[in-house]
């Protein structure tokens, strides 16, 4: 097997998600935006539960979660093939379980969580009952420096108390988000990276309050919304930490390196099938008295696009 191959186990899984996509995904396409304009914008179009049980049934279910009994038995190698496959439907990745950002924390709760937090969140999570939203990003700071956060996580007597605002928090505006991973500051005079923690918050805490969703110039093409939150003295129990104060930052590091393989792997499964868009128009069209495709200017286009790929 060469450097390029793909294992046995992702080339099978390849072929079944493959036929998957073939046989359910792509023929319900517009079934599902028809779908989605008659539940409304955060409603969730009933050819998804149905399709997720078809993947279930199928075995393509919870194929992101390496190390550990309840994923594939995949690295995130393995996976990334079948990643860039269910990106080609920005919502197939819901279908099979594996939407980012329930991904990271459904790992994140495997990996750091307690058995208490593995039974009332993680379970749900990974049947595919609830979803899930993870609160890093603020307004006021650079957040992609995980340092930088500034809202706060504060102990009193047998709870936390959090105040702070985040923003661009996916999946918010998804009726069946029951719970968030919150990061924030526990002690701002430790060391730079030991100030910071995580701790869970339950989407219908007291002081939780979504104030809108957010555009890029004004449009909003988020699948569940990017939501702007104030968290005002929103109180859990100290049992919702993870892993204790001052480990925010570690755990951060360990649930956005895989994050941002997925992410990177379906856009590249999005612009695949663009591509491929592209190549059979150019075919079909006629212009100023010849094909497309018979046009330098635009193999030019097609072969550059194929080089940014």
């Amino acid at each position: 097997m060469s450097g390029f191959d793909h294992s046995p186990r992702t080339a099978d899984l390849l072929v079944r998600l493959r036929a998957f996509m073939d046989e359910h995904i792509y023929p319900n396409e517009k079934t599902f935006y028809e779908q989605l304009n008659a539940v409304g914008r955060w409603g969730t179009p009933p050819i998804i539960p149905e399709l997720k049980a078809k993947a279930r049934q199928a075995d393509l279910w919870n194929l992101f979660l390496p190390e550990s009994r309840h994923g594939a038995g995949l690295t995130n190698l393995d996976y990334a093939p079948l990643c860039e496959e269910m990106g080609r439907v920005h919502w197939s990745s819901v279908v099979f379980n594996c939407a980012a950002p329930d991904t990271g924390n459904m790992e994140t709760l495997e990996r750091f969580g307690t058995d208490e937090h593995k039974e009332r969140w993680l379970k749900p999570l990974l049947n595919g009952e609830i979803r899930s939203a993870f609160a890093m990003t603020e307004p006021a700071v650079a957040s992609s420096d995980a340092t930088n956060i500034e809202s706060s996580i504060v102990r009193d007597g047998d709870d936390y108390v959090i105040n702070g605002r985040k923003w661009w928090i996916s999946n918010m505006g998804d009726p069946t988000c029951a719970i968030m991973i919150f990061m924030g500051k526990t002690d701002p005079t430790a060391p730079k990276h030991k100030q910071q923690s995580m701790i869970l918050i339950p989407r219908d805490a007291p002081g939780v309050n979504v104030l809108r969703p957010m555009t890029v110039f004004g449009y909003d093409d988020a699948p569940q919304g990017h939501m702007e939150i104030v968290f005002d003295n929103v109180r859990v129990p100290a049992s919702n930490i993870l892993l204790g104060e001052g480990r925010g930052f570690e755990i951060a590091q360990a649930r956005l390196g895989p994050g941002r393989i997925h992410h990177c792997m379906r856009m590249i499964g999005m612009a695949e099938r663009a591509l491929e868009a592209m190549c059979k128009r150019v075919k079909e069209r006629t212009a100023f008295g010849k094909k497309l495709s018979e046009q330098g200017v635009i193999i030019e286009r097609i072969a550059n696009s194929r080089i940014m790929i």
